[in-house]
């Protein structure tokens, strides 16, 4: 039997470990400067908890904006819990990481993304995006890149990305 490191869920656990320290430090000292992000999330994963009219309405996924008004922000190791305000009614949320499939700080011009795609042996198999941008250096090898366009979370964010697939150092 033979070993390998699984660089791919290595990624991911630490990607999803920055979100952490990064909502960890605004639950602390509040969001900095121009600071604000947008993250959309499975809203559909087994441990989301929204309430059932947004579920409703967003029955795949749903993108929350984390900027001007948002309280009881809480971060735990598994996810965190936020109340947002949708058209004048605050909603408690809670967003595993797991459920997360962008994460973005336009400010910056910052975001990760995460996919989940099908392989050839219909096994489910994971791609980390991160969108760098001139600011901000990948923070992958960057011979494993390749240059594509990347739908934004927002329009008036659109930008081009550099996407990294995971699966090329998978065995």
């Amino acid at each position: 039997m033979s070993r390998t490191i699984d660089y791919g869920n290595l990624m991911h656990e630490a990607m999803r470990g920055l979100i952490q320290k990064v909502l960890q430090d605004v639950a602390e000292n509040g969001l900095p400067g121009a600071h604000h992000f947008f993250i959309t999330f499975d809203t559909s994963h087994p441990d989301a908890e929204l309430a059932d009219w947004l579920s409703d309405r967003y029955p795949g996924e749903m993108t929350v904006v984390m900027q001007h008004w948002y309280d009881n922000l809480d971060v735990g190791d598994d996810g965190f819990s936020i109340t947002l305000n949708f058209g004048d009614a605050p909603e408690p949320l809670f967003i595993p990481y797991d459920a997360i499939k962008t994460f973005v700080d336009p400010s910056v011009e910052f975001g990760l993304r995460f996919e989940t795609q099908e392989d050839e042996d219909d096994n489910a198999a994971t791609e980390l995006a991160p969108l760098p941008t001139s600011k901000v250096p990948a923070a992958t090898p960057a011979a494993a890149s390749k240059q594509e366009d990347v739908q934004s979370v927002d329009e008036d964010h659109a930008q081009d990305a550099e996407i990294v697939s995971l699966d090329s150092f998978r065995k």
